[in-house]
């Protein structure tokens, strides 16, 4: 067993892409109806945000695309017909400067550092749990008065199997995931009696240009070759051989705003490949 030590950002090993449900069931707008609504996505530039935003607006949603990378919020806005908003998360003052009348959060910024806990800087772990604990409880803070008002909402947070279980050398990841479902709960609670869900989707490890750059170097920093860091390393607890498609974590937060899911609050949908269960 290899273990996974180091954050990656090359990418050039591209996983072949396995069989997976037809893209007829992955139909951007599966019966959701989302017209005259607006939407929020953090982290909307690329992967789990970027299908997240596309979900959205093709289920009819206005989408606002916020990410810390202005070309890109702005270039995914353009394709989907939304809104861009260039913001650092880690700032607190730049919630203000978001659209409070929203109808669909969906909290899904995040960053990876990956280290031994004596060798975690301080500085990382702070900083991650600024863009992913505390910009989400103000981002929350911030459109659930139009939401109460309104009568309806939908919070989502990106979660992730981490959310439920730990894997070393990811102390900060870790703790904001779990904090995050923390959150979600008390959001749910507090949301229920003015017609507002919150729950968490939880992914194993999708196929994102971070987790793809992370097979890359763990393949050079190991002498082994890129489908064994994959198969023997990232998906090792996971009886499901294969990466998830940002598209299917997508097409679970849509359901979660959709009609027939009202009565489901304060939960966390495991993507996990069955990671949890083994």
């Amino acid at each position: 067993m290899v273990t996974l030590l180091f954050p990656a950002m090359t990418s050039e090993y591209i996983p072949p892409r396995s069989p997976r449900p037809a893209a007829s069931t992955l139909s951007a707008a599966q019966g959701v109806d989302l017209s005259g609504r607006a939407a929020l996505v953090t982290g909307g530039g690329s992967g789990i945000g970027l299908a997240c935003a596309a979900a959205l607006a093709a289920a009819g949603a206005e989408v606002h695309v916020v990410d810390l990378d202005a070309e890109k919020a702005a270039a995914v806005a353009e394709a989907i017909g939304g809104k861009a908003h260039t913001a650092d998360l880690a700032d607190p003052a730049v919630i203000d400067t978001l659209p409070e009348d929203i109808d669909v959060l969906v909290n899904n910024a995040g960053l990876q550092h990956v280290a031994p806990l004596p060798e975690f800087p301080p500085e990382r772990f702070t900083l991650m749990q600024q863009v992913m604990v505390t910009a989400p409880f103000l981002l929350i803070r911030r459109v659930l008065p139009h939401m109460y008002a309104a009568g309806w909402g939908r919070v989502v947070n990106i979660s992730s199997v981490h959310g439920l279980r730990a894997s070393a050398y990811k102390s900060a990841y870790v703790t904001a995931k779990h904090a995050l479902e923390g959150l979600s709960k008390v959001t749910a609670v507090e949301g229920a009696p003015h017609g507002v869900t919150s729950n968490c989707v939880n992914p194993g490890y999708v196929r994102t240009p971070l987790v793809e750059g992370q097979i890359n170097d763990q393949a050079a920093a190991h002498g082994i070759s890129a489908g064994d860091v994959l198969s023997d390393v990232l998906l090792s607890r996971a009886p499901v051989k294969r990466l998830l498609e940002a598209e299917e974590v997508a097409a679970a937060a849509l359901w979660l705003c959709g009609p027939h899911t009202s009565y489901i609050t304060g939960a966390s949908l495991p993507m996990d490949g069955g990671w949890g269960a083994n």
